[in-house]
């Protein structure tokens, strides 16, 4: 793969904001705003308050009320939105070129300048509940929020980041106003951009609209990290079809290139429509349609994931060829050749042109590479240390890894009686 790069200029401003302009020829333009503050950084008495104050900057600001400040996001013509999650809270744009600078001014103010009217607050809170409340009703989601309960006992990833219930009812416009003005600030805020303009007139954009936004001191609280602890948990569900088995395994002390083996032993093992855990799982044993695994390597977070889902009387034999399968990989019976680490490299080859393609997705990963620290060509740097991978990393790296689960089941309440 020939080196990807593409023309990109990183600032800096006077008052700390980063900017990263990423030129190129395309009629679309993303913008991505990303102040570095979720789930992680927030207290027990604040569980949601990240993502209660992601609804509210929407709903009127200095300069705008409600209606008037989501008629001007409409009339965009393209699509906006906003997500939280455990390190960051990001709000995002994808339109025509031409209306990049309209893009940046409408964000700007509701990052900047929000109000967190107290009839809306009142209104978003029933909101927000109706989405907790609706997590529940979705079996996938309750259950990996029932093993991250189970497996950790201070770590925030212990709690959703949409918020715990009996907080967020009590979350109040003072709480709001507080920790949106301690950590909404330039220096705690990325922004990038991807459009045909060129790098100057970007900056002179992102200047105009947020070059007065005044430094603020951000102190966030130290991420807790914490290790999963082992042990196996049943839970129950009223009138559910389904059981789920979710296995959790935190991950510490990994070497970049351990990582990188363990992307690659991930897609081989859960991750891809032919892995080991589908092959076995689905194809030969018949036990379930839904199958995969999810490998998050954010600082931070970094855990790994098995689910599956199964009819209640099967759940023994689906976990024992889970247990099998892990089993089989650490004692080298499932072979690893040269070939799977060429599709791997195919894979990682395929991911990075489609993101290089599409406008949005490039300017979130540029986004998520820069508030992490991380190089926004890592993506080259992998693709030439994956020559290095051989069979024996996978192993290696299987073995340090998938130890002492956390191992949740959910079934359905009547399996109780």
């Amino acid at each position: 793969m020939k080196k990807a790069v593409f023309d990109t200029l990183q600032t800096k401003l006077n008052n700390g904001l980063t900017l990263i302009s990423i030129k190129k020829d395309t009629q679309i333009a993303s913008l991505h705003i990303g102040v570095s503050i979720g789930a992680l950084y927030e207290s027990p008495k604040e569980r949601g308050i990240s993502h209660f104050i992601e609804h509210m900057v929407f709903k009127g600001t200095k300069h705008r009320d409600n209606e008037r400040l989501n008629s001007e996001l409409e009339n965009l013509g393209g699509e906006y939105n906003a997500y939280t999650d455990y390190s960051c809270t990001v709000f995002n744009t994808t339109t025509l070129n031409d209306e990049l600078e309209n893009c940046v001014e409408l964000l700007g103010d509701l990052v900047q300048n929000s109000i967190f009217p107290e009839e809306e607050i009142k209104k978003e809170r029933g909101v927000i509940l109706a989405e907790i409340r609706g997590s529940k009703d979705d079996i996938e989601d309750l259950s990996f929020q029932r093993v991250n309960e189970v497996a950790f006992d201070k770590s925030p990833l212990k709690w959703d980041i949409i918020g715990k219930e009996s907080i967020v009812k009590k979350l109040n416009r003072k709480q709001l106003v507080e920790f949106y003005n301690k950590y909404y600030a330039p220096n705690n805020t990325t922004v990038t951009i991807v459009s045909n303009y060129n790098h100057e007139d970007v900056l002179a954009m992102v200047n105009k609209c947020f070059g007065k936004w005044e430094e603020k001191s951000i102190d966030k609280p130290k991420a807790i990290c914490e290790e999963n602890k082992s042990g196996f948990k049943t839970t129950y569900k009223k009138d559910i079809e389904q059981s789920t088995v979710v296995y959790l395994y935190s991950l510490s002390g990994l070497s970049k290139k351990e990582e990188l083996a363990l992307r690659i032993l991930n897609n081989k093992f859960g991750e891809s429509s032919n892995s080991i855990l589908f092959r076995e799982l689905r194809e030969e044993r018949g036990l379930a349609y839904d199958v995969y695994t999810m490998l998050d390597l954010t600082e931070n977070i970094k855990t790994l994931y098995i689910y599956t889902s199964v009819a209640s009387e099967n759940v023994e034999e689906a976990i024992n060829v889970i247990d099998e399968c892990i089993q089989s990989v650490k004692e080298e019976k499932i072979v690893f050749d040269d070939s799977t680490i060429m599709l791997m490299k195919k894979i990682f080859k395929t991911a990075v042109a489609s993101t290089l393609e599409d406008s949005t997705d490039l300017g979130n990963y540029v986004l998520h590479q820069s508030m992490e620290d991380e190089y926004i060509y890592q993506f080259n740097e992998d693709m030439k240390n994956m020559d290095n991978i051989a069979s024996e990393d996978l192993y290696n790296v299987a073995r340090k890894v998938l130890n002492k689960p956390t191992i949740h089941v959910l079934l359905s309440q009547r399996d109780e009686d």
